[in-house]
């Protein structure tokens, strides 16, 4: 009869030897791999910026501002073409997202954006504005995004913004849809009262 302990040392098997050499050259790999695909993106977006070169300087807030119709803080969530919410643009800083004060007055829209570049949309180049789920890049419950339209240049650009209190949205959306309809009546009877002149 075998003795007990020699049945418990016959039992007993060494632990498997760690292949470190294996596991250092799958860690490696993976890095080189994320690191790769940062630099997709980051010359995605550096070419994307390339394409939309045409797009003019953003205008600045004139200095004398006019009396505040409504005030917002919350977030910029980017800009797209109107109307294709995923055909984001990035020229001109409007692609980084930020905090953002927005300030409405009968001047337009002022976005001022603390550690990004500010802009200001003026009341004629308004083209309305609605409620929406989504930007590119950002989806969120069915009209938790602000989306203004306005043109800049040649384009119709849709501006997505998320107010740090969602209930102030519609009120929002009223005053930019009144804005730019008043401004483009008064503009086309402007038009029209010119053309009757010549």
């Amino acid at each position: 009869m075998t003795p007990p302990l020699i049945q418990l040392a016959e039992a007993q098997q060494s632990a498997p030897v760690t292949d470190w050499a294996g596991r250092i050259a799958w860690v490696v790999g993976l890095l080189v791999f994320v690191v790769f695909v940062y630099w997709l993106m980051r010359e995605g977006w550096k070419w994307r910026g390339r394409l939309q070169g045409d797009l003019p300087e953003l205008p600045a807030a004139p200095a004398d501002a006019a009396e505040p119709k409504l005030t917002m803080s919350g977030r910029y969530h980017g800009s797209t073409t109107a109307g294709q919410w995923l055909d984001r643009i990035v020229a001109r800083g409007l692609g980084t997202r930020s905090r953002a004060e927005l300030t409405l007055t009968d001047q337009g829209l002022d976005v001022v954006r603390p550690g990004a570049q500010d802009f200001f949309v003026p009341a004629a180049a308004l083209r309305g504005a609605r409620l929406d789920k989504g930007i590119a890049g950002k989806v969120l419950p069915e009209g938790g995004l602000l989306i203004v339209t306005w043109e800049h240049g040649d384009r119709e650009i849709d501006s997505g913004f998320r107010s740090d209190r969602a209930s102030e949205h519609p009120a929002w959306v009223e005053a930019l849809n009144q804005l730019s309809t008043t401004e483009n009546t008064t503009s086309t009877t402007e038009h029209t009262e010119t053309e009757g002149a010549r």
